[in-house]
């Protein structure tokens, strides 16, 4: 929720005695503030803790307007406060009704819209600290501010509760005094039915916003009166520059309940600050050591109220800043000692949006204090509260999410908490409500999960809507074990249907559903045996794996030891490389030949112990091929020496190469043994330029050559024969060179041998019906 009230300050309780002619100013309603020793706008300086920080509260207590259930309070300047709320006598009277406040920024000067107040405090002690705790609205955070607006509307026919004060709190100001401590001169108009009389803190000043004196013209006629609170209070010094004073109340000297024995929780402790660490003053607390119960059974969670937009990280504007969640607490910690009576801070632990855990209630953080956080269910409990107020559908942050399930695990574990999280029993020691039937009824016994939201056991909203749907989760998170483990991504290696492949070392990446930060170990285990390991919260491991097949999986540990491991991916170390077990050799095929190509076929075999991946061609050219294939349409230049060369990649990444040579040659048909009758013929068309050709019956022409592959070619027509060709004596095929369309240089029969040797190729012409010509360029050879 973004920020709805600019930063604001206080109204002061210490009363300048007025002479009649400021008494006189009072009645025609100028409202001027007590004059600083500086001149211009406040400035303030802020250092970190460095021990105890007294918080202002300053009270001024309020009546209704005759004849009517309203309070009005016009603006007014104040003293610097931070938070503000209305309390009354009786701590369990309701205020049935709207209580609305509107503030000045102290660093603005601009007034805020009306915000409202919870009209019933949404915490408060049961027992014996609950019998004189007095009865108030929810603390509300604004920042700091130096004026202030309120209006209380009753319901009609329904008396206020008596009692009513108006409470300022200035949270004090760490590592030292503020610098400027003064307040501006009321210059707004009120248009409220009803104002207040002030007759306390009016005197003549210089606005030290404008520089010039001012006055208002409101007219001050409301019932609402200023008076000093001193029936519980003592009177402690403010830092020395600051005009104020402060209600405070010295420990209590009667006997509390006796601290339980050290405990050990089965989750470790998370970082916590101390009350020193926020700059408690322990001072104010009224008892001298709190009361304790059995067991933390259930940690309810609240919100505080107020704007979202207060600091809480490093620097002179963090947490430790006038905006910062130490004042917040402080100031929380001031309203509930010194406004509304209550033995300490209600609230356990709190927890700020960047994730800090506080120590509120003091007792000893690992022990179960009876706070003062959820009526009539204090004992055997404990209350966190996220600052900041989530009653939309935005939550707590993510940091503060993880501390919550981190201070979750670590107090329930002191009871043993398990995964059932349901069935931990509280009894009612509040007062039997007034529903009927009444909820909670005195004395009884009620069922709450371990991790439960303030509304649980009170009628509130809190924590908010937007922190009550985020409980699940935090009981996940807090059970435990992580949740979602699983491998992302395995680097070092190649995928394969489903199955990885390496040859070094592999990175497994992964990942869960529940925060990582809440994962104390992560594991990387290979064949279920832990093959590395880190505790740094490091979201890839690295192992080496031997050659075979492996499973690969994560395990995550969570901060309380419960452990869940991701699902195994399959890993094949593999470190050999492919073999060619047929290395590659060439053979003529059909097709075109000509001077500066002949065509021919490279055939392999590729394989390899786990998984082949590719084999490519390097040279003469590149290709690549897949791991199944076995031969490559190719070709290559007659009269030149070639060399093929392919490399073979399996699924790992290793490789092996093989490589052949080969070299075509051509036989015109002028360097065959002629047997019938041929005819010479010329064409740019035919190899060399020339071509023999034939109609005669068994006309013949017989090559010889040394090689291990040879083609025949051809021209070829429609009206082209037949031919038988014979090798070593041995006829092997009858080829026919009838063609659709015309055909030159055409390789039409091939074979190939293993090795080289020297053979004889003869054509025999077969005088076909009809078309009884062929015609022949001669042959090509591959040495």
């Amino acid at each position: 929720m973004g920020r709805e009230l600019p930063s604001v300050a206080r109204l002061s309780k210490r009363k300048t005695i007025l002479g009649a002619g400021l008494a006189a100013a009072v009645v025609t309603g100028c409202l001027t503030a007590v004059a600083s020793p500086r001149h211009g706008a406040p400035a303030m300086s802020w250092a970190p803790v460095r021990g105890p920080v007294h918080a202002d509260v300053e009270q001024v207590a309020l009546s209704a307007t005759p004849g009517s259930s309203r309070v009005d309070v016009p603006q007014r300047a104040t003293k610097p406060f931070s938070l503000v709320g209305v309390t009354w006598d009786q701590a369990r009277t309701r205020l049935d009704g709207t209580v609305e406040v509107r503030v000045r920024s102290a660093s603005s000067g601009q007034w805020s819209g009306w915000h409202a107040v919870n009209p019933q405090g949404e915490d408060a002690p049961d027992g014996s600290e609950g019998a004189k705790a007095r009865g108030g609205t929810a603390p509300l955070w604004v920042g700091p501010s130096n004026g202030v607006q309120l209006r209380v509307a009753g319901k009609p026919s329904r008396q206020l509760p008596a009692g009513m004060k108006l409470a300022l709190v200035d949270p004090g100001h760490a590592g030292g005094a503020r610098v400027a401590n003064m307040a501006f001169v009321q210059s707004a108009t009120d248009t409220a039915t009803a104002t207040s009389t002030d007759t306390a803190t009016t005197s003549t000043s210089t606005d030290t916003a404008t520089g010039t004196g001012t006055s208002s013209s409101t007219t001050d006629t409301a019932t609402a009166t200023t008076s000093t609170d001193t029936s519980t209070a003592s009177t402690t010094t403010a830092p020395p520059t600051t005009a104020s004073s402060t209600t405070t109340t010295a420990p209590s000297t009667t006997t509390s309940t006796t601290t339980p024995p050290p405990a050990t929780s089965t989750a470790p402790m998370p970082p916590i600050a101390t009350r020193a660490d926020w700059g408690a003053d322990e001072t104010k607390r009224r008892t001298a050591s709190p009361d304790y119960g059995t067991a933390v059974k259930v940690v309810f969670v609240h919100h505080t109220d107020g704007a979202n937009d207060y600091t809480c990280g490093p620097g002179t504007n963090g947490a430790d800043g006038p905006n910062g969640s130490k004042a917040v607490i402080r100031s929380i910690y001031a309203y509930h000692v010194d406004t509304m009576g209550w033995d300490d801070i209600g609230y356990n632990f709190l927890v700020d949006k960047c994730g800090q855990l506080w120590e509120g209630r003091y007792g000893g953080m690992d022990q179960p204090v009876i706070g003062a956080q959820t009526y009539g269910f204090n004992t055997d409990s404990a209350g966190i509260a996220v600052i900041g107020t989530y009653t939309g559908t935005a939550g707590a942050s993510s940091a503060a999410e993880q501390s919550i399930a981190r201070l979750v695990a670590w107090k329930l574990g002191f009871a043993r908490y398990t995964a059932d999280q349901t069935g931990q029993v509280l009894t009612y020691r509040g007062d039997t409500t007034t529903e009927t039937p009444p909820r909670f009824v005195h004395g009884n016994t009620y069922t709450f999960q371990a991790l439960s939201g303030h509304r649980d056991g009170f009628a509130t909203q809190c924590p908010g809507d937007g922190v009550y749907a985020q409980l699940p989760t935090l009981r996940t998170w807090a059970a435990g074990p992580p949740s979602g483990v699983r491998i992302t991504g395995i680097s070092g290696a190649t995928a394969v249907s489903g199955t990885y492949y390496t040859r070094g070392p592999v990175t497994v990446s992964w990942t869960a559903g529940s925060p990582l930060a809440l994962v104390s170990r992560s594991e990387l285990l290979v064949d279920g045996t832990v093959a590395a390991t880190s505790t740094t919260g490091a979201t890839s491991l690295q192992a080496t794996l031997t050659p075979g097949k492996h499973t690969v999986a994560v395990r995550a540990t969570q901060f309380t030891g419960k452990a869940a491991t991701s699902g195994a991916s399959t890993v094949v170390g593999d470190t050999a490389a492919p073999t060619f077990p047929t290395r590659p050799y060439a053979g003529l095929r059909g097709g075109t030949v000509a001077s500066t190509s002949a065509p021919m076929t490279l055939v392999w075999k590729a394989s390899d112990n786990a998984l082949l991946r590719q084999v490519q061609a390097t040279a003469p050219s590149a290709a690549t091929f897949a791991p199944t294939t076995t031969s490559w349409a190719t070709a290559a230049r007659p009269g030149v020496s070639t060399t093929f060369a392919l490399k073979a990649t399996d699924a790992a990444g290793n490789t092996g190469s093989a490589s052949t040579v080969v070299t075509p040659a051509i036989l015109q048909e002028t360097s065959a043994v002629r047997s019938g009758s041929w005819t010479s013929r010329s064409s740019s068309s035919y190899l060399g330029g020339y071509s023999l050709s034939t109609s005669a019956l068994n006309a013949s022409l017989t090559w010889k050559f040394t090689g291990r592959s040879v083609a025949w070619v051809v021209s070829r027509a429609s009206s082209s024969g037949q031919a038988a060709v014979y090798v070593d004596g041995v006829k092997v095929a009858t080829v026919d060179l009838r063609s659709s369309t015309a055909l030159y240089r055409n390789a039409i029969w091939a074979r190939t041998w293993s090795t080289s040797a020297t053979h004889t190729v003869k054509v025999v012409n077969l005088a076909t019906a009809g078309r009884p010509t062929i015609t022949t360029d001669g042959i090509v050879y591959l040495k």
